[in-house]
């Protein structure tokens, strides 16, 4: 009778280990599913600030071309100067 009993304790315990393995890999693999959507997101946003570096100095080489065609007083080109520079670059 006792190594009936030990017979299925051992079996309790294996069964035990087994899902505690199943449980594990479960976590793992939702861990893993995160961390490689956060790769994802981080590579398109590092995309998304060069695309946003590029208009922006693209945008400045617009505004110093039409500054210098305009003949404005040097008052507003110094306020739009100071003003672009107010735009925090992310």
């Amino acid at each position: 009778m006792n190594e009936l009993a030990n017979g299925a304790a051992g079996l309790a315990s294996a069964g035990f280990i087994f899902a505690l393995v199943i449980l594990g890999l479960i976590v793992w693999f939702f861990v893993n599913r995160a961390s490689v959507k956060a790769s994802q997101h981080i590579r398109l946003l590092e995309s998304l600030l060069e695309e946003q570096k590029r208009q922006t100095l693209l945008l400045s080489r617009l505004n110093e071309v039409l500054a210098g065609n305009e003949q404005g007083d040097s008052a507003a080109d110094s306020q739009n100067r100071e003003f672009i520079r107010l735009i925090p670059e992310r």
